[in-house]
Formats: structure tokens, C-alpha cells, sequence
């Protein structure tokens, strides 16, 4: 049966240029996909020109309105969402974000069948579609360059007038990094990309042991895992499962790091329930040694008590005073510098683009062929008839709330 999908414009301001497919990956999807009919909608702020896509045999459109299934990156806004349709995008729904009520009410109201790339998962409740590599691979980046403007010990381009990730990687083989030592944490999709660029600079991974007790005469990393960084309350060792589903057993033993640790990468997933990294009162601390934080992760106010709010790419810098708890200039004497922009992958379109596609390619598509017979698209549906699935009932009062 032939399938009509469209690569939508995305419409989101500020603009963003990734797109679900490239026209090479678009390529790759029709040869293993012949029964598979994709347009594409013109767009001029796409990392990849519309000439680009009809180079490689597509037509490019202004109408998809006779599409089946819309495939985008970010929310659409609700005057251009097509009703009857499937739709893939982040939503940023499935929190009860309040900035999206109106959007997901839209979505229902208007017949839509919603998927969002963030609830494709599989069996196991693992995600299989992001863009979280890219952001670590940025993310380390942007650290380094923050390092750099602290401490005027470097002037590294921004990574978004770079074309891709060996580019990011070049500059950062220029830099001569001091005997410092840097902790990332995490061990997802985030963590890896971040990894990517300290092996790259090939800056020395060591244990956890070595790094909390020994000094070394080299700029070196670890990579730690909740276990390193939590301890359970009643001093038994577990296993990485107890935390996810005992969260409050455990408490924060982060500060045993934070000692010894110069710039820190926070690549972590924040479960709820979880206790804190560390907290306002720990960075006051004489122990507390982080100069340079590059929150990948990005939870407010949260887990990484240094991130006040996200900053941008445009603004991708500020400064943390612990013993004020406020915002500085990042310069300013006492600060704790944080990056923490909040759309990382933005900065790497087209890598990030490559990297999407290969993963849509080989979990998405072949679902719309197969009857769904791995469960992915039952599972990642939002919205069916115009109301929620079981799943996703969960948020009917966050529908019907009140603006």
C-alpha cells in the first residue's frame, strides 16, 4: 500500500534547520521503502536547500495537504497543523508543559493522530529516536569554549558557524587544555557524544579511584554513572535498577567529586525522586572546587544547582555566584561559569540531521509497512479519533485544565 509523507517547514521561532531526513537519508528511505511517496515542503531556513531534495528526485511542494503522514522536528504551531493527519515532532506535551495546553488541545480538536519522537521507544521503555548525541557532542564543545572566554586561555569559534562535528573536533585539537580534571556524568546517548570529543582531544580517561585520590600531570576525565554519584541511605550496594525504582533510598554523594573536579559535563538523565547532584549550600562549600559546568542536561533550578535558567546560543554563557545564589557576570571573580543552552543539536543541523534520519530510517518507517509488528507506533501514539490513548491518559487533566 503506498504512504504519502511529507518533510514538513519547520515553523518554530527561533528558526531551527534540522530536519527528520536529509536528502541522501530521504535517498536510502525510498530504495528500502519503494511503496513510500515523500514530498517535501519548501522551506528556506532548512540546513539542506530544497534544491538539495529534488537533486535527489523529490518534489518539492508548497501544498502537503494531501499527504498522510507529516514529519517534522519541532511543534508545529496550531494554525498550520492539518487536520486528519499523523504527525511526528517533539511535542513537549507528555510533562504537562503548560506552554503546549493550547497545542495539544488543537491536536485533539483537530482529528490529529500524534506522535511524538520522544515517546518512540521500545519494549524496554528505552528511547530510540534524538537527537541527545549531538547535543553532547556540542555541549563538550561549548564547555571548553566557555573555559576558554573565563579564563582567556582560548578564543574558540562558536560551534554554529562550524560545519560539523570533525570541524568541532579540529579546533579543539588546537587548544593546549591544562592538568585539569574533568567529570562527566551520565550514560546514555548525551554522555557517549560528550565522550566522543574527550577521546578525540585524547584527553586521558581514568577510574574513579585514580581520580579521586591521585593527582596527574596531564589535563585528565572520568566518566561516572549514578552508582559513583549516589549512595544509598542504609549503605548497601545495589544495582543501577534500585536507584530508577527506589530513588528516595538514595542520597547525593556527588561532593566527593566536586572536590577534586576543575570543569564538570553533566550528561545525565534526572529521574524524579532523584536526589540532587548538589545543591545551592554544597557549592558554597570550601570542598567545592567546579569552576567550569556545562549542563547538557539541563534541568532548572534542579539537580545542578549552579543552572539558574537555560541560556542560548546567541548568549550561551553566564556566571554563577554560590555564596550570593544569583546570576554574575561570568567573568566576575567568584563565579561558577554555566553553559546551559537548552538546544544544543541546533548547532550542528546537518550532522544532527544525518544521525536523526539513520534512526527513524531503521525504527520508524518499517513500523508504517509492517502492521506496527514491534509495537513502536502503538506505543509512541499520543492521540487517536480525537481523543487520548491509554497510555497517554495521564494527561487528560492537563487537557482540560483551565487557561
Amino acid at each position: 500500500m503506498n504512504i504519502k509523507l511529507a518533510i514538513i517547514k519547520e515553523r518554530k521561532n527561533p528558526p531551527d534547520r534540522r530536519v527528520v531526513f536529509s536528502p541522501l537519508k530521504l535517498q536510502e528511505a525510498k530504495g528500502a521503502f519503494p511503496e513510500a511517496i515523500f514530498k517535501v515542503e519548501s522551506s528556506d531556513i532548512r540546513v539542506f536547500p530544497d534544491a538539495a531534495y529534488e537533486a535527489a528526485g523529490f518534489d518539492v511542494v508548497t501544498d502537503i495537504s494531501d499527504c498522510d503522514v507529516m514529519l517534522g522536528v519541532k511543534e508545529v504551531p496550531i494554525e498550520a497543523l492539518v487536520p486528519n493527519k499523523k504527525y511526528f515532532f517533539f511535542s513537549h506535551t507528555i510533562k504537562k508543559q503548560p506552554y503546549n495546553r493550547k497545542l495539544l488541545k488543537a491536536i485533539l480538536e483537530k482529528n490529529i493522530e500524534l506522535y511524538d519522537h520522544e515517546t518512540v521507544i521500545n519494549s524496554q521503555g528505552f528511547r530510540l529516536i534524538g537527537f541527545g548525541r549531538y547535543a553532547g557532542i556540542v555541549g563538550a564543545y561549548n564547555g571548553f569554549r566557555a573555559w576558554g572566554l573565563k579564563f582567556d586561555t582560548w578564543q574558540l569559534p562558536k560551534a554554529e558557524t562550524l560545519t560539523d562535528q570533525a570541524a568541532l573536533i579540529n579546533e579543539l585539537r588546537n587548544i593546549t587544555v591544562p592538568n585539569i580534571k574533568i567529570l562527566l556524568s551520565g550514560s546514555g546517548k548525551v554522555a557517549r557524544g560528550a565522550k566522543e570529543m574527550l577521546d578525540a582531544m585524547q584527553i586521558k580517561c581514568v577510574s574513579v579511584n585514580d581520580y579521586l585520590n591521585n593527582t596527574f600531570n596531564e589535563p585528565v576525565y572520568c566518566l561516572i554513572d549514578v552508582l559513583d554519584y549516589n549512595k544509598r541511605k542504609d549503605g548497601r550496594i545495589i544495582d543501577n535498577f534500585d536507584f530508577f525504582n527506589n530513588p528516595d533510598a538514595y542520597e547525593s554523594d556527588f561532593m566527593r567529586f566536586a572536590k577534586v573536579t576543575d570543569f564538570y559535563i553533566a550528561g545525565h538523565f534526572y529521574g524524579d525522586g532523584a536526589p540532587y547532584l548538589y545543591t545551592r549550600e554544597d557549592a558554597k562549600s570550601n570542598d567545592f572546587n567546579i569552576k567550569v559546568v556545562a549542563d547538557v542536561s539541563c534541568d532548572v533550578d534542579g539537580p545542578v544547582a549552579s543552572t539558574l535558567r537555560a541560556s542560548t546560543i546567541a548568549d550561551p554563557v553566564y556566571g554563577y555566584d554560590p555564596e550570593r545564589e544569583v546570576e554574575v557576570d561570568y567573568k566576575d571573580q567568584n563565579a561558577i561559569v554555566v553553559m546551559a543552552v537548552d538546544n544544543l543539536p541546533c548547532e550542528l543541523p546537518k550532522d544532527a540531521s544525518e544521525g536523526f534520519g539513520d534512526q527513524f530510517l531503521q525504527h520508524v518507517i518499517p513500523a508504517l509497512f509492517n502492521g506496527d509488528k514491534g509495537g513502536v507506533l502503538e506505543r509512541a501514539r499520543i492521540t487517536k479519533n480525537g481523543k487520548l490513548t491509554k497510555r497517554f491518559a495521564y494527561l487528560q487533566d492537563y487537557v482540560d485544565e483551565k487557561e
